[in-house]
């Protein structure tokens, strides 16, 4: 029997990229060896184990056969006789088809080491076609690769088109895109995802509601970039910039959707466009079961967006209530994420991306400030319902004397 390191492993560390995860493949070996052997079977539709010791997966060699739609629709077949080859040609690039021996010896039967040199993304065999989400995982690889400059090979490209074209995506879980968009959204490049996607016409089939932003006009003196889905990448792209949070990401991603709903005869003007994207990212968490706690931060984003951007002229009474819309009093870390989404929102537009996003810091400061007021601050005389009062009031009054000190500071913006 022989073990070999297999897929991203493999990749990683020819490339010098970091990993974490390592894969082995046994080939020549029955699962009575394996389990004689001290590994734990895990995975019901085929023979993967866990190491005794180190409890790192381990698979025996397999070739599979497509017996029908979607992803459960293979038969894997396992046997000592089935060969290293024949386990990696079912993958999916040949950056992910190659294996090392403990020796550090590359096997490397469809050239992935030449596509690594050449950074190319290609897929092994026409296997590729048999499940769909391989799109989306191309996609995502694209994203994580585009700092070393990786492309996605013509041949590759085409077969996503295909792919997209026939229907077969509809076949995924919601759960499987949700999973694979989720880490390509943490990846640094998180804009070439939907790059890709868009490129193949995956965008169109699996997030209409984004594909619908591209070619819509914005107005030039506040949207230099002019195209609204090239507006949306770009804020996409400051959020990834400054390392935030998956649902600061996914916020950004979806917090103009309103956009693609603006009547003709309004464009490039997009009154309104807040309140006319409750209704598609509701239809995206929903459609692909997005966590509650993102869902409710995107919306957040989406709705009150501009009345972050205009912080500096609103009432302190009005300010309160964005902060108190927010939660500010119990989740003062959902108010920092939604901040960060609308300064992603500022900065995501051409030759804006370096601009202060002065706002920021007054909403974090009035946050500060009205949860630093507390009951015990109040005179020993204010009982009952009055308590509730007179804590606003003192909230507001607070902001209001923030507002007043930033206006001797500098002129606001």
């Amino acid at each position: 029997m022989q073990v070999y390191l297999v897929g991203g492993a493999v990749r990683d560390h020819l490339l010098g990229h970091p990993y974490h995860e390592k894969d082995y493949v046994v080939v020549g070996a029955t699962p009575e060896q394996l389990l004689a052997q001290g590994y734990q079977p895990v995975g019901k539709d085929f023979p993967v184990f866990l190491h005794p010791e180190t409890k790192e997966e381990y698979a025996l060699a397999r070739t599979e056969r497509k017996s029908g739609h979607g992803y459960h629709g293979f038969e894997f077949f396992t046997d000592p006789d089935v060969t290293l080859e024949e386990d990696l040609i079912r993958r999916d690039l040949t950056i992910n088809a190659m294996a090392m021996d403990d020796a550090g010896q590359v096997y490397d039967p469809y050239h992935g080491r030449d596509d690594l040199e050449h950074k190319v993304l290609r897929h092994v065999s026409d296997a590729f076609a048999e499940d769909p989400l391989r799109v989306l995982r191309v996609a995502r690889f694209a994203a994580r690769y585009a700092q070393y400059g990786f492309r996605i090979a013509d041949e590759t490209i085409n077969l996503m088109r295909l792919l997209a074209e026939s229907g077969e995506l509809q076949a995924l879980t919601p759960e499987r895109v949700w999973k694979e968009t989720s880490r390509a959204l943490l990846e640094d490049h998180a804009d070439v995802y939907f790059e890709v996607l868009r490129q193949c016409g995956a965008l169109k089939v699996l997030f209409p509601e984004i594909d619908a932003l591209f070619g819509v006009p914005q107005r030039p003196e506040y949207h230099p970039e002019i195209d609204c889905g090239i507006h949306t990448l770009m804020s996409l792209q400051q959020a990834c910039k400054a390392n935030y949070t998956l649902d600061v990401r996914f916020a950004v991603l979806v917090h103009d959707l309103g956009k693609a709903l603006t009547p003709k005869d309004e464009l490039p003007r997009h009154v309104m466009h807040e309140e006319r994207g409750i209704q598609p990212v509701t239809a995206v968490c929903d459609r692909l079961r997005v966590p509650t706690q993102t869902k409710q931060l995107a919306l957040a984003v989406c709705k009150e967006h501009l009345k972050c951007h205009q912080a500096f002229t609103l009432k302190a009474g009005t300010l309160w209530r964005l902060l108190q819309r927010l939660d500010v009093l119990r989740r003062p870390e959902r108010v920092e994420a939604f901040v960060q989404a609308c300064e992603c929102d500022a900065k995501g537009r051409l030759g804006l991306e370096d601009r202060e996003y002065l706002q920021a810091n007054y909403l974090l400061d009035a946050m500060k400030t009205v949860r630093s007021i507390k009951a015990s601050d109040l005179p020993p005389d204010v009982q009952g319902a009055d308590i509730g009062e007179m804590l606003i009031q003192k909230r507001i009054e607070a902001i209001a004397l923030l507002k007043h000190e930033l206006g001797h500071h500098h002129h606001t913006v």
